[in-house]
């Protein structure tokens, strides 16, 4: 029977047992990096006897690692794969043979980082520095979730010159993470060599100074470190140990050489080294094993919790109403935590900010749903990864910042939580040049072309409060990653012909749906802040004897092409947008047109065609010929020549 930190002590017996593991784990280590002809077997070797104690005393096996009680290992240097791969296996978390045969081969599910689609892995990692952060979120998680377990987080020293490390230190002690233990493998030495000589700085004291509780240890003393771990768990606060290691540990050749951080052993050089280790020189077995690989799609599935989500009954803004799809987010999202949270059976909801909860409209939510609601500060490298974090552990995590920080400076963040399949809900204000006097530094211009990069992440762009209302819902109670988008000004609510909400009482929110806003002869695409200026356009080209027909794309990224083309009947269309002209709603739509085939229109952008000026929207609009009226004169322009 598995014994914790907490209700046991280390033996000699036990000891024994994990210095002849972690002698197995050494040669396969060696095994799949010469096998592989690549990896990183240096730092593998001298963090793999933390591994080893961490999986041997924590609560997580072969059978409960998918458990919501479970603790949790993150290894932040990803690079390491090959310590995680033997250790895991060695525990019995997949066949040993598997991991060392298939290290690093196309298909296989032993990446040259290690992935959440292999059993045990917590958290995909290879973008150093993002490891602490993704730990705050499954402490977050557990604290929502009502469940006491403990996370374990192991990292590089190298990697502690990423700035994101500093604000994960700040958050982990703001909000009393006292159940993270973080392990620094303190070998000293990076790609470029001697981590002093690449850039100096002072881990120790940058942990202390920051609030946590700091130990040194020998990374390679089992004795040690048990002890050490099993102190932490009784310290209210967070505790980093710093284990000094060697590069390379107990391969005479290799000891504390930067060479063999990124360079594995030639076939030569591997025989000697089992030789050294004691082990058997199986690598021809492994060779056979590995020309027999057959690559299989469900073993790189990672599997999802189910959710409860109660995101109550949609608000309905009349067309007298005069706000802003922010507010009318930010109404939606307190709503939806008012009729989550009678029942403790549903999913829990938390919603991060980075000082702008006043502007995002959050502020409701800080106020009376405290209990959900995380202040950052100024960290949306940090926050960005933490609530994906959290997302993956039963948890809907909201982020909401401006469309600067939350997509453009977080977008190596955000493509991490895409690769870890997180159900995060990315609401970002201030999209395009719609920021009022802040200028071309707060413009958001290309949250289109950026997040079609992203293969998980569905993108919405609402049209008035009414539809963002329901969109926000929408994205709540449906699993996977959102992004929600919206500008800073009031927003007019869009009417029907009848002149009742066009997103009122009967209009259900359909992910993709291309909306009929005005009928007309020639089509003109447009979306979220955009639709009453194309209204405006369709008003004044009425009085001209012109009409156009308005459509609005709140779905940019997954435009339906038999919805696209039922709108195309002439030779001209047209898209409308405040978004860089060359990657917006324009492009995707002419992309979708030809891959589809057919008689093709001719398509007409008008979008933003370079930085803008700082001003009011309408100003700004007219200084960046996009504003109706000149629209207006070229659309009838193009239409009499």
């Amino acid at each position: 029977m598995q014994k914790f930190f907490r209700e046991t002590d280390i033996k000699d017996s036990d000891i024994n047992e994990l210095k002849n593991l972690s002698n197995q784990c050494r040669g396969d280590i060696l095994k799949m990096t010469t096998l592989a002809s690549s990896g990183h077997p240096g730092g593998s070797m001298s963090t793999v006897d933390m591994l080893l104690l961490i999986y041997k005393y924590a609560n997580i096996s072969p059978e409960n690692y998918r458990s919501l009680d479970r603790d949790r290992i993150i290894v932040s240097h990803g690079h390491t794969s090959p310590a995680v791969y033997s250790v895991l296996g060695r525990n019995g978390f997949f066949h040993i043979d598997d991991a060392i045969s298939q290290f690093r081969l196309a298909g296989s599910i032993f990446e040259g980082h290690i992935e959440r689609s292999v059993p045990g892995v917590e958290w995909s990692t290879g973008n150093l520095g993002q490891g602490l952060s993704a730990a705050c979120g499954m402490a977050l998680s557990g604290k929502l979730t009502g469940r006491n377990f403990n996370i374990y987080t192991l990292m590089g020293d190298g990697e502690q010159q990423k700035g994101q490390l500093s604000e994960a230190r700040r958050f982990a002690v703001k909000h009393k993470l006292n159940n993270i233990t973080a392990f620094i493998d303190y070998n000293k030495l990076q790609i470029s060599g001697n981590i002093d000589d690449v850039m100096p700085q002072n881990i120790k004291d940058e942990y202390v100074s920051d609030g946590w509780m700091v130990f040194e240890a020998d990374g390679h003393d089992f004795k040690e470190l048990f002890n050490l771990i099993k102190k932490a768990e009784k310290i209210e606060r967070p505790v980093m140990i710093m284990a000094r290691t060697i590069m390379g540990k107990n391969v005479s050749f290799m000891e504390d050489i930067a060479a063999y951080h990124g360079k594995p052993l030639s076939e030569e050089q591997l025989e000697n080294a089992l030789n050294e280790l004691k082990l058997n020189n199986d690598i021809d077995k492994y060779k056979e094993l590995r020309s027999r690989f057959q690559h299989s799609k469900t073993l790189h599935q990672i599997p999802r919790y189910k959710l409860s989500i109660n995101t109550g009954k949609p608000k309905v803004y009349s067309t007298e109403t005069k706000t802003d799809n922010r507010s009318a987010f930010g109404n939606a999202l307190t709503d939806i935590l008012q009729h989550n949270s009678l029942n403790s059976s549903n999913t829990p909801i938390a919603v991060f900010d980075c000082d702008l909860a006043g502007s995002v409209k959050t502020d409701k939510v800080s106020k009376e749903y405290s209990e959900y609601f995380f202040e950052s500060g100024i960290q949306e490298h940090h926050t960005a990864t933490t609530a994906g974090a959290a997302s993956v552990n039963s948890v809907v995590s909201f982020f909401a910042d401006f469309g600067v920080f939350g997509i453009d400076e977080t977008y190596n963040q955000q493509r991490l939580n895409d690769i870890n399949d997180t159900n995060l809900k990315v609401v970002t204000t201030h999209l395009g040049v719609d920021v009022g006097e802040d200028g071309k530094t707060h413009q958001c211009i290309d949250y289109i072309g950026i997040m079609k990069n992203l293969y998980g992440f569905k993108v919405i762009i609402p049209a008035d409060p009414n539809q963002t209302d329901k969109a926000v819902r929408f994205a709540a109670e449906n699993y996977g990653n959102f992004l929600i988008g919206v500008g800073r000004s009031k927003t007019p609510v869009i009417k029907s012909k009848d002149g009742s909400p066009f997103f009122g009482e009967h209009y259900s929110f359909e992910y993709g749906k291309i909306d009929i806003i005005t009928d007309g002869d020639y089509p003109l695409f447009t979306l979220g802040a955009m639709v009453p200026y194309a209204l405006k356009v369709h008003e004044i080209l009425k009085d001209r004897g012109i009409s156009i027909k308005i459509l609005n794309v709140s779905c940019p990224t997954d435009i339906n092409s038999q919805d696209l083309k039922k709108h195309i009947k002439g030779n001209y269309i047209f898209s409308y947008e405040d978004h860089n002209i060359n990657t917006g709603l324009g492009s995707l739509i002419s992309d979708t047109l030809m891959e589809h085939g057919g008689k093709l229109p001719r398509l007409i952008k008008f979008g933003i065609n370079r930085y803008a000026y700082s001003g009011k929207p309408a100003e700004v609009f007219k200084l960046m010929e996009i504003d109706s009226n000149t629209v207006a004169d070229r659309i009838e322009n193009f239409l009499k020549h």
